[in-house]
């Protein structure tokens, strides 16, 4: 029984030899490896730049008070469509006290004067109606007369103008209320009621009442980098993509390309503006980021490869074709185009050539 045992387990450990022997020599045999092929195809290329920017209204105005004062009331918010002319704010005007004090003693003084010289007028006009004084000298009392009443109406205006900003007799107070100076969209209105405001003038720009924009004309506000600006120019079509509005792409026609570029994170960048071609079921907000692709150059229904094809040596592109079944030769070609997936083959391929794939 135990040598039984002996031979079998003889047996076993030469089989087991055997199999690792077997096993290390299959496993150091090269393998034999299949290249894939792919051929030449017809398509278009188009090389393209992309210009991040964003969308904005073509005319967008921000609207400024005419005088100094407090927000009283506001008549619009943001998101409401306004015409020219219509009402967006009321402002109430706090007066400096020294000029109004001065303002009110003037006009005293002008009724007093005017009510001396009503006097001296009703007695010179009955002496002259009654022929006892000659018209020169009651010309020169007349015009005294209405001097002095042109001066009371002067003091009058004068305090209504530091009291209120404006002239009633003028029709409307205009100069205390804030209208829209365009037609368009209220996109803004950066102000409360209460708030102080300052006037727009020669040393100071104003206080923002709201901001307005016409939503019917909107433009791409974009930048390119100085080696792709000299390849556009005015009246290019671009791509618009919108971030906010996938699902759909825009129209958009190169207008300006500034003639002065400014450094960004090392590299010059060049303004550009576009057009575009608003859809009425698609609103655009004022602000949104867009992507605008800009086809520099295009080649229609030519041979390409992919461009993960090609091989190089040198300045030399080849690519290695099969001849036989697993043989292949090196053979030098001629690039186009290239949108960085497909190149143009300008020379050397055939449509039915096999071209290895590199692993």
């Amino acid at each position: 029984m135990k040598k039984i045992f002996k031979i079998s387990l003889l047996v076993l450990f030469i089989g087991l030899f055997g199999y690792t022997i077997f096993f290390l020599y299959q496993k150091s045999k090269p393998k034999t490896v299949v290249f894939e092929t792919k051929k030449p195809f017809i398509s278009s290329v188009v090389k393209k730049t992309v210009a991040t920017g964003k969308v904005v209204p073509r005319k967008e105005i921000e609207i400024k008070p005419k005088v100094s004062g407090i927000i009283e009331e506001i008549y619009l918010i943001a998101g409401k469509r306004v015409r020219k002319g219509d009402l967006i704010a009321k402002i109430k005007i706090i007066p400096d006290m020294v000029n109004l004090n001065n303002a009110e003693s003037r006009l005293n003084r002008a009724k007093l004067s005017v009510d001396d010289i009503q006097l001296v007028y009703d007695r010179q006009k009955k002496l002259f109606d009654q022929g006892v004084i000659p018209e020169a000298e009651f010309q020169q009392t007349r015009l005294n007369f209405n001097t002095a009443k042109e001066e009371l109406e002067t003091a009058e205006n004068n305090l209504q103008l530091i009291r209120e900003g404006a002239l009633k007799k003028a029709g409307q107070v205009t100069n205390t209320l804030v209208r829209s100076t365009i037609d368009g969209m209220v996109l803004d209105v950066p102000v409360e009621e209460g708030k102080s405001v300052i006037e727009s003038n020669n040393f100071n720009e104003g206080t923002t009442i709201a901001i307005v924009a016409d939503m019917g004309e909107m433009i791409f506000e974009g930048k390119v980098d100085e080696t792709e600006v000299g390849k556009i120019h005015q009246g290019m079509n671009l791509s618009l993509s919108i971030g906010a509005i996938e699902s759909d792409t825009f129209n958009a026609a190169l207008e300006y390309i500034s003639p002065k570029g400014k450094e960004e994170n090392g590299a010059i960048q060049f303004e550009i503006k576009a057009q575009v071609a608003l859809k009425e079921n698609k609103f655009i907000r004022s602000g949104y980021s867009a992507n605008a692709d800009i086809v520099l150059e295009r080649r229609d229904k030519v041979m390409v490869v992919e461009e993960g094809l090609l091989q190089y040596q040198g300045d030399s592109a080849y690519v290695e074709v099969e001849t036989k079944p697993q043989v292949f030769e090196k053979r030098y070609i001629q690039t186009g185009l290239s949108d960085g997936m497909n190149i143009e083959i300008k020379k050397g391929l055939k449509l039915t050539d096999k071209i290895k794939v590199k692993i």
